[in-house]
């Protein structure tokens, strides 16, 4: 079984613009064919320089930080008309690529309904990893339900 162990922190300040991966950043568009807690689905459609792809993913119950998650890569084509039939808002946000300390952290800006929202999340290999929080990282949020994406 694919497993997505994960922390989540709301972004305080811009300092991870001067520590990311600019070749990496990416603008996402995603929907949910399904919101249940026990599974969701989820539509994404990723672009960068030029390069525009789309996932599938199922994700299970989160339990603490811990959840199943099985992705797939599909058609971009197939992505944006998928996105069209998602219930509820559609998430579109920039996300940025950001090393710190041997680890890698996904800063997502939000915008539409949910602008000025920006999280930053880390997947770790165990829940037990320690890691050291970059500037940025301010109150964690991990568990939170009203920050899962599939709640926004």
């Amino acid at each position: 079984m694919a497993l997505e162990i994960e922390h989540k922190y709301l972004v305080t300040d811009d300092s991870y613009l001067s520590l990311c991966d600019k070749t990496r950043t990416m603008r996402i568009s995603q929907g949910y064919l399904n919101r249940c807690p026990e599974r969701t689905v989820r539509v994404r459609l990723t672009e960068t320089a030029g390069s525009r792809i789309g996932f599938i993913t199922i994700k299970g119950r989160t339990i603490d930080d811990t959840r199943a998650e099985y992705e797939y890569e599909i058609p971009a084509g197939d992505a944006a008309r998928m996105i069209e039939m998602c219930e509820g808002n559609i998430i579109v946000k920039t996300r940025y690529i950001v090393p710190y300390h041997e680890h890698v952290w996904e800063v997502d800006i939000f915008e539409g309904k949910h602008a000025g929202l920006r999280i930053a999340e880390i997947e770790l290999k165990e829940s037990t990893h320690s890691y050291p929080l970059p500037p940025f990282a301010g109150k964690e949020v991990t568990g939170d339900p009203q920050y899962y994406n599939s709640a926004l």
